[in-house]
């Protein structure tokens, strides 16, 4: 199976105006900024950063509906469709084959500690009901439960479970699914302090939060990295920016960081829905010492 999903991909966030109500010209102009002038390789709203657990149902369905017909098919748009409910996550997902995108991304069910029998049911039923390919995104941190590869290796005989988004850290996961499972999954860095080091291992797309204040400078570590395999200045490049990365994956504050930073970018895509707070003023200092760097 030939790489499908190269580059960098990024899980947009969602905008709201002052009242906390959907932004549609805010998202808009977000997307075509993405897209027209940082040369982003593809697109997923409703991700984590894009607070899908935030929205409503009717919010969510908007929100990829404007995506797609902002997007209009310049690049890939894989749209997240998790629930809790397996039935409830193909609702999503043929709901969005009928807006129009490429795919969807898939995290395990974020409450009940899922088994490896149950983490298969969920992702092999979903597969079974829904055409789209889809990327299951493991990242035991918010779900709390982790797809270990031999899961992995099973759901990869699906044709349409194409890709992992691996988000553990654990470098050791991509030597494992290769062996058990070959060239039938590829497998995406989903851990944005690893980005380089993934590339290194043979990884070619990057599903990446910081691209929402940085993109052009998680394009340019794809570019030297993957097209040109240039690794002494992709090193160079990568200890400048490794800072950004380290800051929203340690912090664990994505939403706020990414907010912050396109507002200091006079980019403002709104605050944080609630519970989610807004970046501390300590927080906003560091990243904007970072992004002066830049």
């Amino acid at each position: 199976m030939g790489k499908k999903y190269t580059g960098v991909f990024v899980v947009v966030c969602t905008a709201f105006d002052d009242q906390g109500k959907l932004d549609e010209s805010a998202l808009r102009r977000h997307i075509r900024w993405l897209v027209d002038d940082c040369k982003v390789h593809g697109i997923l709203p409703c991700g984590s950063t894009g607070e899908f657990a935030f929205l409503s149902e009717q919010e969510r369905k908007w929100v990829v509906a404007i995506t797609v017909d902002e997007v209009k098919h310049q690049v890939p748009v894989i749209a997240g469709s998790a629930a809790c409910a397996t039935a409830e996550v193909i609702e999503y997902s043929q709901h969005y084959q009928d807006l129009g995108v490429d795919g969807v991304m898939v995290v395990p069910s974020y409450y009940g500690h899922l088994s490896q029998d149950e983490l298969y049911y969920h992702y092999s039923t979903i597969a079974k009901n829904v055409e789209l390919p889809v990327v299951v995104y493991n990242n035991p941190g918010t779900s709390g439960s982790d797809i270990l590869p031999p899961t992995i290796a099973r759901l990869a005989e699906f044709d349409n479970i194409v890709a992992l988004k691996e988000s553990t850290g654990i470098m050791q996961r991509i030597v494992d699914i290769n062996l058990l499972a070959g060239d039938k999954i590829e497998v995406l860095c989903g851990c944005d302090t690893l980005a380089l080091e993934m590339f290194a291992m043979g990884v070619a797309g990057w599903i990446a939060a910081p691209a929402n204040i940085a993109a052009r400078q998680c394009v340019q570590l794809y570019h030297l990295m993957v097209e040109q395999k240039d690794y002494p200045r992709a090193w160079e490049f990568y200890k400048k920016v490794r800072p950004l990365f380290d800051l929203f994956e340690n912090s664990g504050q994505y939403v706020a960081l990414a907010k912050a930073g396109l507002e200091l970018l006079g980019r403002p895509v709104g605050l944080p829905r609630k519970p989610l707070l807004p970046a501390s003023p300590e927080m906003r200092a560091q990243l904007k010492a970072i992004l002066d760097t830049f």
